[in-house]
């Protein structure tokens, strides 16, 4: 079979009606998050150790920017699929999106410390970051790195925090 008659599965989800629970399933997370992060978890963070309270705040930020992220792709999707935009647009704007934002390992003095529905959302977004970034590449072929998997965030956390403040301050 030839490369032009290969079916992309991904790409006839995303660009179907078949979109839309992952799309609903996404922006639930966003909504759930911020609820979460806006009301029960601020009353959780402060009664963390200082050590735990330091690890909540930055995986919140890494967090949200994930999240952000991961909805910046689905709205660029649903835009495309709702013909507001081509496909050319849409690999144009999500060149500017991210998909590789990485979380504290586990095994990280104060992880287990943090409360359990936090460690549930943020292990939700990894999950549904490594399903998008699979779409993604086989949809438009933005890179042969193997998505990012639970186990993938055991990096440098020094290097890693580097990246995420070059990120943030869009030097990266």
């Amino acid at each position: 079979m030839s490369a032009g008659n290969t079916v992309k599965l991904a790409e006839r989800r995303v660009f179907s009606d078949s979109f839309k629970p992952l799309y609903n399933e996404g922006m639930g997370l966003v909504e759930q998050t911020a609820a979460y992060l806006d009301g029960p978890g601020r009353a959780e963070a402060k009664k963390l150790s200082r050590m735990a309270a330091t690890l909540y705040a930055a995986e919140s930020m890494r967090l949200t920017t994930r999240l952000m992220q991961l909805a910046s792709w689905l709205l660029l999707q649903r835009a495309a699929n709702a013909g507001e935009m081509t496909r050319e647009q849409v690999a144009s704007e999500k060149s500017k999106v991210r998909l590789d934002t990485a979380s504290a390992s586990q095994d990280v003095a104060g992880w287990i410390e943090l409360p359990d529905e936090f460690r549930d959302l943020v292990a939700r977004s990894l999950r549904l970051q490594t399903r998008v970034r699979h779409m993604d590449d086989q949809i438009y072929g933005s890179g042969d790195a193997p998505a990012l998997s639970l186990a993938a965030h055991r990096t440098n956390a020094v290097s890693e925090q580097i990246r995420l403040l070059n990120t943030a301050f869009a030097r990266g």
